[in-house]
């Protein structure tokens, strides 16, 4: 088929990958334009238009679509269908009905649960012990089209929302080969979502990223994975002297009780509301990553402090 690829980050990567593996006709690639980043502040292609790039595809990086002349030049590359990955741009009416059979998305949850824009991270956050991805025909409404086609993937106690991420991508992208599949043979059913279990995944706010140990362990866990790596849940250290962020980016449960933010024993076990927190993997503030026990080497800290 003839295609546009609509797509930004790199969790489009591998559908655009999958895709150009299956033979298709890609007319060109919409992302997001370049932008700032770095510590020059140069601007930075996005993954997909990189990825585009190095394989030889046409790449458009509109600062919007409401442009007449951009939706005709839209209309005009011939394309039967649009696959959009997290393209970060509203689609207008007119791009939505360019190309003959419709435009489909990629969408990182069990619709109708978590429309918008974090549901992976919003999955793990609220406790759901599954999650997957659903490939919709796409209409006006914010992810209210149609469902063509479903893949569930369990959510465990150790899944991070980087975890999942890679995972629903690689999911995606296979899911999305075989829906186009149908479609060329004109076998696409989809049906519209059931009205019932809507909710929305609304962007994480930079006040959540702060872990609120007045919480029952689990819950803290399941918000601490929802946010690892991006933009990483946090607790103060030694918030009484030199106050310093540290990211907890992966956890287990423990034993142990105590007062909510209290470390427990050598092993920064954490005290909640109920029940106990013991980081696996740790980022002090301005550094990189490192395993828990290798950051208590160099930053030992005793049972007794307290969190905050």
């Amino acid at each position: 088929m003839r295609l546009i690829f609509m797509g930004t980050p790199a969790f489009s990567v591998p559908a655009l990958n999958e895709i150009l593996g299956q033979g298709h006709d890609i007319a060109a690639v919409y992302t997001q334009p370049p932008r700032p980043a770095g510590r020059g502040m140069g601007l930075r292609k996005s993954p997909v238009h990189a990825f585009a790039e190095a394989s030889g595809l046409a790449v458009r990086h509109p600062e919007s679509l409401r442009d007449p002349a951009e939706q005709a030049r839209f209309a005009a590359s011939g394309a039967e269908a649009a696959v959009v990955v997290a393209y970060g741009l509203i689609l207008p009416r007119a791009v939505l009905d360019a190309p003959a059979l419709g435009c489909y998305n990629i969408h990182a949850s069990l619709l109708p649960r978590w429309r918008g824009a974090a549901p992976i991270q919003r999955a793990i956050m609220a406790g759901d012990e599954r999650t997957g991805i659903s490939i919709m025909r796409m209409e006006a409404g914010l992810d209210t089209g149609p469902v063509c086609l479903t893949e569930t993937v369990p959510i465990t106690a150790e899944t991070t929302a980087g975890d999942l991420h890679d995972q629903l991508a690689e999911v995606g992208a296979s899911l999305m080969v075989r829906a186009l599949a149908a479609l060329s043979r004109g076998g696409l059913a989809c049906n519209p979502q059931r009205p019932e279990g809507v909710t929305y995944a609304e962007k994480i706010g930079k006040a959540e990223a702060h872990v609120d140990l007045n919480q029952p362990a689990g819950r803290v866990l399941r918000h601490i994975h929802g946010l690892s790596p991006h933009p990483g849940a946090w607790v103060m250290l030694d918030p009484a002297a030199k106050p310093v962020r540290l990211k907890l980016l992966r956890v287990q449960m423990a034993d142990g009780e105590g007062r909510p933010g209290e470390v427990l024993d050598d092993a920064l076990t954490i005290a909640c509301a109920s029940g106990a927190i013991r980081p696996l993997l740790v980022q002090r503030e301005g550094k990189s990553p490192m395993e828990t026990a290798e950051f208590l080497r160099g930053t030992p800290i005793p049972a007794g402090t307290e969190l905050g």
